[in-house]
């Protein structure tokens, strides 16, 4: 059986249809599935539309998270409840092309990949600077951790056993790509192309992404940490030819008032110290959440399909 998970916020657009396309693909593949739909807090009429869905159709499971705890709580949540024999993780705006469901399953059961992953072809109609900036957060990522997330998605087929693996990791920060990325097992990916939206707008926010990428860092790698280091040798050094050329100068008989130098030695080294300060607080912030041992998220309300089969024609 095959888990199809769901991430839901403010998608009462189009989650009956999206559901609805996915049911007739995996239908058609003679797919033994089971749907999960997370609301992650949504304040639109999804959640109601979702419980449409539990009247309609067999095989849907939804779950309600307390507030908006985000996209990777939902996956958690998810991931924690299904008991497919492999997990199919895909967006509810159908970003994430449904038609490659056949294939990902293709090369799971007849290949023995273990994690089949989409690749993004193309960032679709994405700006010229968020492209930038993307590319410059995949390189960062990549030498602060020596994981490759190039183009990578949450568009992921996992096996039972990663899933497994996925789930005993225990920390409450979690980064869904980094970490099964980090897992290894056999794998390969599938390039796709994003899909317009067919409804709303992108969820994300610069602030979101941004928050995202400092994150998904500091859990992976120490790396920033080491920069203080480096920051701080670089300003030692500095500080030894300054001191040399000082000494020099005075005892040349060249010496002239520095007031302009110190200044500009106070505004930098006040601004390496802010900044370095800055970064260790973010890891101490990331201990703070992990010895709380607060849960990744609390459900409020379940449901399940109310018919044992297909009562309403697929469109």
């Amino acid at each position: 059986m095959i888990s199809i998970i769901l991430p839901v916020y403010n998608e009462e657009n189009q989650i009956y249809a999206s559901v609805q396309k996915i049911r007739t693909i995996l239908l058609s593949e003679k797919l033994k599935n089971q749907i999960i739909l997370i609301d992650d807090g949504s304040t639109d009429e999804s959640w109601s539309e979702m419980q449409r869905l539990t009247g309609d159709f067999n095989n849907v499971f939804l779950l309600k998270l307390s507030r908006n705890l985000g996209k990777e709580a939902a996956l958690c949540a998810g991931l924690e409840a299904a008991d497919g024999d492999a997990c199919l993780i895909l967006d509810a705006d159908l970003q994430h092309p449904p038609e490659l469901i056949p294939e990902m399953v293709r090369l799971w059961r007849e290949e023995g990949y273990e994690v089949v992953e989409g690749v993004k072809a193309t960032r679709g109609n994405e700006t010229l600077g968020g492209k930038i900036a993307a590319m410059t957060y995949y390189r960062l990522f990549n030498k602060a951790t020596g994981i490759n997330l190039t183009n990578a998605s949450d568009f992921k087929l996992l096996d039972r056993k990663v899933v497994e693996a996925w789930k005993s990791l225990k920390e409450a920060d979690t980064f869904f790509r980094g970490m099964s990325a980090w897992l290894g097992y056999k794998r390969i990916q599938i390039p796709f192309e994003v899909q317009e939206r067919r409804e709303g707008i992108s969820k994300w926010s610069v602030q979101s992404l941004v928050k995202l990428a400092i994150d998904s860092i500091t859990s992976f790698s120490t790396m920033p940490l080491h920069i203080i280091t480096g920051l701080g040798i670089g300003l030692l050094l500095f500080d030894v030819v300054l001191v040399g050329q000082t000494l020099y100068m005075k005892f040349s008989g060249q010496a002239f008032t520095g007031f302009t130098t110190v200044i500009i030695l106070t505004l930098g080294i006040g601004s390496c110290i802010m900044i370095s300060l800055g970064i260790i607080g973010i890891y101490i912030s990331k201990i703070y959440d992990e010895v709380k041992g607060r849960p990744r998220y609390i459900i409020t309300e379940q449901r399940k399909s109310e018919v044992k089969s297909i009562r309403r024609r697929i469109q």
